[in-house]
């Protein structure tokens, strides 16, 4: 589904992503962890189509096409879904009339009929259901007001609601309590099918507990420096980050 290949960022001329390489297929969750300042928030607005920095090298191919040449909007109407680490508010747009232009631009994308307010509503109530969002959250303006919690859930019902194939999570579970931790990670898994895939980005392991990965990758310095399954994420909590700094300053040194 998603190929990088030796991808290289740079931002305000430093270099962040220092040749990163991944494969992504449908039906597997990955997740992504490293200490502040690795390129991981780079990473994830690259696949979004934030314009933010300058591509120096490499290639990203989701779905056999050139992602890099797509704009956001096309990347999301084409599946992607980015869940910001700090979502925005958006005074004076509702919950209800945002989601039901966002899902009818994609279904006119698809050549799909766009769906009647009747349909509409009963996806909401099926979505809410789903991710145990309240109903109180889905009445009021975009985020307006929303606790860290609240702001988290409801951009992992949004993800319900629009079903992403390539879900990107920024750090989903920053600033949520062990409650609103469970919620967010049950609605990831609830969603999960073997038709799309996620992409998890965070610096702690506790997320894990509750979102099995099928892979984990260690993003330190610009650089994919480990890999390996759940048991890589365990280790990383008992070790620290500073165990990998080692391992590759040693590598490095070699």
């Amino acid at each position: 589904m998603l190929k990088i290949e030796n991808l290289k960022v740079e931002i305000e001329g430093k270099e962040i992503l220092k040749g990163i390489s991944l494969n992504v297929k449908k039906g597997e969750i990955h997740a992504i962890m490293g200490p502040n300042g690795s390129g991981k928030s780079t990473l994830a607005y690259v696949l979004a189509g934030k314009d933010f920095g300058e591509i120096t090298g490499g290639t990203v191919t989701y779905k056999g096409k050139n992602l890099l040449e797509m704009e956001a909007e096309e990347r999301s109407k084409e599946g992607i879904f980015l869940g910001f680490q700090y979502p925005i508010e958006i005074p004076g747009v509702s919950m209800v009339n945002f989601m039901k232009t966002a899902i009818n631009e994609h279904r006119r994308y698809r050549g799909e009929e766009p769906l009647s307010s009747s349909d509409f509503l009963k996806l909401m109530r099926e979505k809410k259901e789903l991710v145990k969002i309240e109903s109180g959250l889905t009445s009021r303006s975009v985020n307006e007001g929303f606790s860290g919690g609240e702001k988290k859930r409801n951009e992992i019902f949004q993800m319900a609601m629009l079903e992403p194939e390539l879900a990107v999570l920024d750090e989903t579970d920053s600033g949520l309590d062990i409650d609103a931790l469970r919620i967010v990670a049950n609605g990831v898994n609830e969603l999960k099918t073997d038709e799309n895939a996620t992409i998890v980005i965070t610096h702690y392991q506790r997320l894990l507990d509750y979102i099995i990965p099928d892979v984990v990758h260690v993003l330190y310095d610009g650089k994919i420096v480990k890999t390996g399954g759940k048991e890589l994420a365990t280790e990383l909590e008992k070790k620290g980050y500073e165990w990998i700094k080692k391992d590759v300053d040693v590598v490095n040194y070699g």
